[in-house]
């Protein structure tokens, strides 16, 4: 080891020191951390001030958000019983890209049974991955039936709203036809249950939205406008081209322009490439340069995709043209 690295001991000893934050240079230390590290700081983690919890998990969740290599699972998964909500709700959030079916149990268990609301939301949240694996067909059909049961249950049944729009968010994924109603029901109610309704929309890979999703565009409130945009980049939605080019010369919300350019970028299509282009010649901002190659890369990913779906074929479209041949001769 480099002698001016940091040992472990040094970085638990940081944390257990009184302070508003913790160092961000220590926080790579709890990436694919070790079986031994991990449990010596298990060993003092009570002892850890919930302030110096909170700005640890911050600090994680944070550098997880840009940097694509740290992997945060066994310590979040070894926190996920901590009497404190708040870690718990944070720990969940850790793990929101991790696709270990041995998760799902402890998911369930806080999404029924955790007293803290927020815990319930996020592990409600949480479940979303699973469902559409299970859509992929990349789990077992028993694990998802369960999966599928719990989240429908809390949708229907939960008393806190904030959980029950958190369930339908993640059955957005599912192809069960209870699914459709518990959407339609939730896109007339509230500003809230209106966003939770369209964020369903866009992971439900169905057409039928296209009216809905569209419309919800042209809303006044910043929320919805923002998850309508999202809904009908992931739906795909061609005929959502030009209001978006549009929208992005009259948009005031930052987060709103920044949505739209990230579903044109899944859209494809006509002009949306000389448009970003565009906009990165204009703007000197180190972030949204940053965001707006990414879209770029996106788009030419987008239209690749494009183009092999118009290359392919399906053997039974032959076999259909050689009916119609035979019948031509025949004639």
């Amino acid at each position: 080891m480099n002698p001016q690295t940091p040992s472990f001991q040094t970085v638990l000893d940081s944390l257990l020191a009184a302070g508003k934050e913790f160092p961000r240079r220590y926080l790579p230390y709890f990436s694919d951390i070790g079986p031994l590290e991990l449990k010596t700081l298990l060993e003092v983690w009570s002892r850890v001030a919930p302030d110096r919890k909170l700005s640890l998990l911050k600090g994680l969740d944070s550098l997880a958000e840009t940097d694509t290599l740290v992997n945060y699972d066994d310590f979040a998964r070894a926190i996920l019983d901590d009497p404190d909500a708040n870690v718990r709700t944070h720990a969940l959030r850790l793990l929101d890209e991790c696709e270990d079916l041995k998760l799902v149990p402890a998911y369930m268990g806080l999404l029924k049974n955790d007293p803290d609301a927020n815990v319930r939301a996020e592990a409600a949240n949480a479940l979303n991955l699973f469902v559409d694996l299970g859509e992929l067909e990349e789990i077992p059909e028993e694990a998802y039936g369960e999966i599928q049961s719990a989240l429908l249950e809390s949708a229907r049944g939960e008393k806190e709203a904030k959980v029950r729009r958190r369930a339908l968010e993640s059955l957005g994924w599912s192809s069960n036809p209870e699914v459709v109603e518990l959407i339609e029901s939730a896109f007339d109610g509230n500003i809230d249950w209106k966003v939770s309704a369209l964020t369903a929309m866009g992971r439900s890979a169905d057409d039928r939205w296209e009216d809905r999703v569209l419309r919800s565009m042209l809303e006044d409130n910043d929320k919805v406008r923002k998850a309508a945009v999202q809904s009908a980049g992931m739906l795909g939605f061609k005929s959502a081209r030009l209001p978006l080019l549009r929208m992005l010369e009259s948009e005031e919300n930052d987060e709103v322009v920044m949505a739209a350019i990230w579903s044109l970028s899944q859209i494809g299509g006509e002009d949306v490439q000389t448009y970003i282009e565009t906009l990165l010649d204009q703007t000197e901002d180190d972030d949204m340069i940053e965001f707006l190659e990414e879209a770029l890369d996106n788009l030419a990913f987008t239209e690749d995709l494009d183009r092999f779906e118009l290359m392919s074929f399906d053997p039974d479209d032959l076999e259909d043209l050689d009916e119609v041949d035979e019948d031509e001769e025949e004639e």
